[in-house]
């Protein structure tokens, strides 16, 4: 996390908010192998903590079960260039974005509770689509799911520690951050220049 206090993200209830908006998280480990990473998408439980599957094959899924994992989770990001700022003698480019880090321990689940992350995941992501009847694993032929299951595994990384940087040009003036929110949208990033101005205080 950036090690700017200013930056620093510190609500649960928002950084579990857009840990499950972004859905998607890359997942660090290290194994007897060495260190190892994997890709997957997560659903965030009602508790707080991250829950996915993984391929069998993927190389961190048969050392997952028992370590301490952290799924990194990064947004919206957007280069900042000098010029969009008011006096912009002597600054140098920089980045906004927003991360979470959920460390934890990770435990391997049964069968029961794959299939609840599969539904949970499709459900919360075709209710996004456009209205139509959503997808459901009832438009499989009968016994097909049950026949792909056996390839991926179910886990659970129980949140101990959640770390979050919202960099969004805090750290500027007034007439700075004007000009990174109308560079942001000149640029064709209307949602970052959004974000820039919703963290400024009021």
């Amino acid at each position: 996390m950036h090690p700017n206090r200013g930056f620093r993200w510190t609500s649960h209830e928002a950084m579990l908010g857009f840990v499950a908006d972004v859905s998607f998280a890359h997942i660090f480990a290290q194994t007897p192998e060495g260190p190892r990473v994997a890709h997957a998408p997560v659903v965030v439980t009602r508790d707080g903590h991250l829950r996915f599957h993984l391929a069998r094959a993927n190389g961190l899924a048969k050392h997952l079960d028992g370590l301490t994992a952290i799924a990194s989770v990064g947004g919206p990001g957007a280069y900042v260039s000098p010029d969009w700022y008011a006096d912009h003698a002597n600054q140098v480019p920089t980045w906004n974005y927003l991360a979470v880090e959920a460390e934890g321990p990770v435990r391997a689940l049964g069968e029961d509770d794959l299939v609840a992350i599969l539904d949970d995941l499709s459900a919360a992501h075709e209710a996004r689509l456009l209205p139509k009847r959503p997808w459901t694993r009832a438009k499989m032929t009968p016994g097909r799911f049950e026949a792909m299951l056996p390839a991926i595994t179910g886990f659970e990384l129980r949140v101990a520690e959640l770390r979050g940087t919202a960099k969004l040009s805090q750290n500027k003036g007034a007439a700075d951050v004007e000009g990174v929110i109308a560079g942001l949208r000149a640029s064709g990033k209307p949602h970052q220049a959004d974000l820039v101005a919703k963290a400024q205080p009021a």
